[in-house]
């Protein structure tokens, strides 16, 4: 127990870019998050880990107001960004969105060009004053999503056209278009072949430098090589959270080590 409240205090001495105290979810009458506190720090990999339906993607999806999206969803609890509670009515869920990007685990461009992919978000956020900004911005987001070289002579062409791992990457540069502070990504390299996954891997490297990333992911592997802070879910709680190192070798919890060891998954 002393090594949790020295967890404890190295946590709280830090600034987090996210606070969430007292976080419940419920589906209808389903419980689906338990009271989950976490504090995630900026510009820092954090991955959510645990098995299937373990609730790391619901509470995921509460970092950005995703759930507000489905009518039987009801969250408690403080969720604050920069201190400000995401959750308070006056908050806009569209701008929250901006801030805090997403990034889903099937790529999912838009029917769109290349060039209209990224600059959708900066033109309905009103962030380029005209089209030199709005290109500066395009390539900017490209390069930032490790495409641009494959992409540069072909902007007009649909981003549908691309092959899987060039879509995901397009993602990316399109939800850091709107210069987010977050970037949330639900399994992002689950639809991905391993090539596609290292060259994904090594941008969430790259980005986290800029942002504060929070990826949730089934494989452990991914968790270990991408993230600094690691948080192990199990049937909604959350049951530990610490240095990405501390869980994976000498975790304080039972049932995180029989998770890491395949005991349970």
């Amino acid at each position: 127990m002393n090594d949790m409240r020295i967890a404890e205090r190295a946590t709280s001495v830090t600034e987090s870019k996210i606070s969430a105290k007292g976080v419940q979810v419920y589906y209808g009458d389903t419980h689906a998050i338990k009271d989950v506190d976490v504090e995630i720090d900026d510009k820092t990999v954090t991955a959510f880990i645990g098995p299937s339906g373990c609730g790391k993607s619901t509470f995921l999806r509460t970092l950005n107001r995703m759930n507000d999206t489905i009518d039987i969803c009801r969250v408690q609890g403080d969720i604050l960004l920069d201190g400000e509670n995401i959750y308070d009515p006056k908050v806009d869920p569209v701008q929250l969105r901006a801030k805090v990007g997403m990034v889903f685990q099937k790529p999912n461009p838009f029917p769109k060009s290349i060039y209209d992919n990224v600059a959708y978000g900066p033109r309905i956020h009103g962030l380029a004053k005209n089209k030199a900004d709005l290109d500066d911005i395009v390539e900017k987001s490209l390069r930032r999503g490790a495409i641009w070289d494959e992409v540069k002579d072909r902007l007009d062409a649909p981003g549908t056209g691309l092959s899987g791992g060039q879509q995901q990457r397009l993602c990316i540069a399109r939800a850091v278009a709107t210069e987010p502070e977050v970037l949330l990504m639900d399994e992002p390299c689950s639809a991905l072949d391993p090539i596609a996954t290292a060259q994904v891997e090594e941008l969430i490297d790259d980005l986290r430098t800029k942002f504060s990333v929070v990826i949730v992911t089934h494989s452990m592997q991914q968790a270990a090589r991408v993230s600094q802070k690691t948080a192990f879910f199990h049937l909604g709680n959350l049951v530990e959270f610490g240095e990405t190192g501390q869980i994976f070798t000498n975790p304080i919890d039972p049932r995180t080590e029989a998770y890491i060891t395949g005991r349970i998954g």
